[in-house]
């Protein structure tokens, strides 16, 4: 009886608090489960709830180290900083980044007259894993990889009760933890979907860790609309030259009906799990999309490019865009600009229909050398190594003298 007079979900936490640390009483539709095994495992390390919590950095070796690690992550991080602390701004909230085992590497400016802990918290370096910290959303999401929000009393240590936190999970090509992307308010608690805001971001930045890792992969975006195609709600996957799967994110799982974690998925030919070859996939250039039918009936819409190991772009633009669906298909490979992004007006060369083009006479040595390779890429599907093979040269020479070099 004495519950029905704990009608907030703060007293209610309290309540279950005091029975769980005082009685040994589990608290049972108090706290989530996430919230309430961090508790416990805080516990079993022999930490004090009622202890004062200092925000420690690690070594300065260890942070620099840190840092250094995870350069591709701060790229990505930084990509997205400017835009997510101009969303952030007028909300009380900042945004910090960790990296897998809880060292902030990153965060938005402090700038609110009424934070104490904050300033202090997100510096280089603060070690935030459950160890250091006990019970805080990016403690958690480092230790399970799963998503997690933690407000008010439901931090492990009383003297942070007035915080609020919500993180989720930043992954890498091979599928393992590699940040963790942390939102947290102090002394306000969050008047919007934290939860839902801070994935969103995350997504945002692993898909720009993902392509930034891809070295000689076709990445495939694909989703319902093509307007999806350029936003966190894409779906990612690395193709490698021999038409394996390399790597798929979140998106492109649920699109697929598949475990994110399905590693026999993952590694399996891109014609199995798209009904669609590596070079039909290739054809599809940045700049035009085309439709494509799942294996599990689903309509998405497709764009692609091919990721050289220099970092370059390389573009095949083949097959039947979605503006035109042409009854012939042709291959034309078009080299991308500085940048790596066509113009909206830049249309691919005409060809005419039931008519394969004529090669131009080389002008030059240089521009038998391209037409030769143009060529053998055509006869080859776009398939870049079979191609190399075939001339006997490096795939490195293939993409530098399909870009101009």
């Amino acid at each position: 009886m004495q519950s029905l007079f704990f009608s907030t979900q703060a007293d209610r936490i309290a309540l279950a608090r005091q029975r769980y640390f005082e009685e040994g009483e589990l608290p049972s539709g108090a706290v989530s489960e996430a919230v309430f095994q961090s508790w416990a495992r805080c516990l079993r390390q022999k930490q004090n709830p009622r202890g004062t919590l200092e925000f420690q950095p690690v070594s300065t070796s260890r942070a620099q180290l840190a840092l250094q690690k995870n350069r591709m992550l701060r790229d990505a991080w930084l990509a997205e900083a400017g835009a997510l602390d101009a969303v952030l701004g007028a909300t009380h909230c900042g945004a910090m980044l960790t990296d897998p085992s809880g060292v902030l590497i990153g965060s938005t400016s402090s700038r609110r007259a009424h934070e104490k802990i904050t300033p202090v918290a997100h510096r280089i370096g603060v070690n935030f894993s459950e160890e250091a910290v006990g019970t805080t959303a990016p403690g958690i999401v480092a230790r399970t990889g799963k998503q997690a929000c933690v407000q008010g009393a439901e931090h492990y240590f009383e003297s942070v009760h007035f915080m609020h936190c919500a993180a989720a999970p930043i992954r890498d090509i091979h599928g393992h933890l590699a940040g963790v992307l942390d939102m947290s308010s102090e002394g306000i608690a969050f008047n919007f979907d934290a939860a839902s805001v801070v994935g969103l971001y995350a997504s945002s930045i692993e898909n720009r860790l993902l392509v930034s890792q891809s070295h000689e992969h076709l990445i495939v975006r694909f989703q319902i609309s093509p307007a999806m195609l350029d936003t966190p709600m894409a779906g990612l996957m690395g193709v490698d030259m021999q038409g394996r799967i390399v790597w798929r994110n979140a998106a492109a799982s649920r699109l697929l009906g598949l475990l994110s974690h399905d590693e026999q998925a993952a590694n399996s030919q891109v014609d199995a799990m798209l009904q669609s070859s590596f070079s039909e996939l290739a054809s599809v250039g940045r700049g035009t999309h085309s439709l494509l039918r799942l294996p599990n009936g689903l309509q998405v819409h497709v764009r692609c490019e091919l990721q050289a190991q220099d970092g370059c772009r390389q573009v095949f633009a083949v097959g039947k865009p979605v503006q035109e669906a042409a009854s012939v298909e042709t291959s034309v490979a078009v080299a991308l600009p500085a940048g790596g992004v066509l113009p909206d007006d830049t249309a691919l060369p005409a060809v005419e229909a039931n008519k394969p083009p004529e090669p131009p006479e080389p002008a030059s040595l240089r521009d038998a050398d391209v037409d030769l390779i143009a060529r053998t890429l055509k006869e080859c599907g776009g398939n870049v190594s079979a191609a190399a093979r075939k001339l006997r040269v490096s795939r490195g020479l293939i993409y530098r003298r399909t870009q101009g070099g």
